[in-house]
């Protein structure tokens, strides 16, 4: 006999209660409603070099932004008395009990070569602390301070240069950090423009196409046509030498976008092209709305996450264009203080020869580089809806 409870093996189909946990896990309540970003956030978190890229792209940029309280000197702070000194190294004690110091350094000539050269001290003890009071600043450019991160206790005693010296005697470290913020600032700022003529100019080619479209496109191959760098010099070549630091520091700055915005434009006019005959699209269009209100408002927000990784591969391009220029003494110049105006020091084969560490602001901008590319491509595989 068989228990009415239980269902014969041989009979059909049975239905099924709500206290069965396969309908549970079937619910219509367990399904997830997520939007583009959510998606595109989602993807770019199972991309772990993008992640490491983005955690050291912002601590650069933390940098930047804290430059002056980071350094140990001011941007302008030289001593003639210590060209070219070399890297002091951090000593934790000192007559038994836990003091970090650096040894002062001293001028001899070797007996040997007959040059001059640095020499540690060790009668000349120089405490080291965090928070220690120096020169002043406007931090973030409206609140005056005077603190610094890491610094000697007393300036007085003596100088303290962890990464050495350069010719004129300036801190490497501390030229470093100051470096980021124009470096840095520098790539946000032309990306921004190249964006502003991207987005423009080849949103009006995508959406108005025919004849318009066809004039742009040969605007833009001619440009791509000639050599960068012949074409950034020509166009720097016309700056006026007078000019400010914070003049030449925009005059650059739009040098490198007007080549740079054709690779964004090029990209955008291909999207508006692929999204204008959705109906959505139509739609916005047969209810009367503007051109611009269609284009803007309904086509760019459709591919806004490929635009935001195309920028995210374009920075790194603008830091190097304005290291290299810079280097090759055609962009920034001093006092303005870059990585490039730093490098530039390194031209010369005796000047590396004799302090091989002028050739350390090179490091950052590799770091710099890597890591906002591997950022980069983290976000635009996420933001591709057929990347697997």
């Amino acid at each position: 006999m068989t228990d009415p409870q239980m269902p014969h093996p041989d009979s059909g189909p049975q239905s099924v209660t709500a206290e069965d946990p396969e309908v549970e896990r079937t619910d219509t309540d367990d399904i997830a409603v997520a939007s583009q970003w959510r998606l595109v956030w989602r993807g770019f978190k199972r991309h772990k070099v993008a992640r490491v890229g983005g955690v050291i792209t912002l601590a650069i940029y933390l940098i930047a932004l804290f430059a002056p309280f980071l350094a140990p000197y001011a941007s302008n702070a030289h001593d003639a008395d210590y060209t070219y000194a070399p890297p002091q190294r951090i000593h934790l004690f000192h007559d038994g009990s836990f003091q970090p110091h650096v040894l002062g350094l001293e001028l001899e000539q070797d007996p040997e070569t007959l040059e001059l050269e640095f020499t540690p001290d060790p009668e000349a003890v120089i405490p080291v602390g965090f928070f220690v009071q120096g020169s002043e600043y406007e931090l973030f450019g409206l609140i005056p301070w005077d603190r610094h991160l890491i610094g000697p206790l007393d300036y007085e005693n003596g100088p303290m240069y962890l990464l050495g010296a350069d010719a004129s005697g300036r801190d490497m470290l501390s030229m470093i950090i100051h470096g980021t913020t124009i470096s840095m600032s520098i790539g946000l700022v032309g990306v921004l423009f190249s964006l502003f003529l991207g987005v423009l100019i080849g949103g009006v080619s995508g959406y108005v196409g025919g004849r318009l479209d066809n004039l742009i496109q040969r605007v833009m191959e001619l440009i791509m046509s000639i050599p960068t760098i012949p074409l950034w010099m020509a166009l720097f070549a016309a700056v006026p030498p007078t000019w400010s630091p914070l003049q030449r520091y925009f005059a650059l700055t739009v040098v490198i976008s007007l080549v740079g915005w054709v690779g964004m434009a090029r990209e955008v006019r291909g999207k508006f092209f692929a999204v204008r005959g959705e109906e959505y699209v139509l739609a916005a269009i047969a209810d009367g709305g503007s051109q611009a209100r269609v284009m803007f408002r309904h086509m760019l927000p459709s591919f806004t996450s490929h635009i935001i990784a195309n920028l995210s591969l374009s920075i790194p391009g603008i830091i190097l264009a304005e290291t290299g220029l810079s280097f090759l003494g055609l962009g920034l110049q001093a006092p303005t203080v870059s990585w490039g105006v730093l490098l530039e020091q390194a031209q010369s084969i005796r000047a590396i020869s004799t302090a091989p560490w002028i050739l350390l602001p090179g490091i950052p901008v590799v770091i710099t580089v890597l890591a906002m590319n591997f950022f980069g491509d983290g976000i635009r595989d996420a933001a591709d809806p057929y990347n697997n």
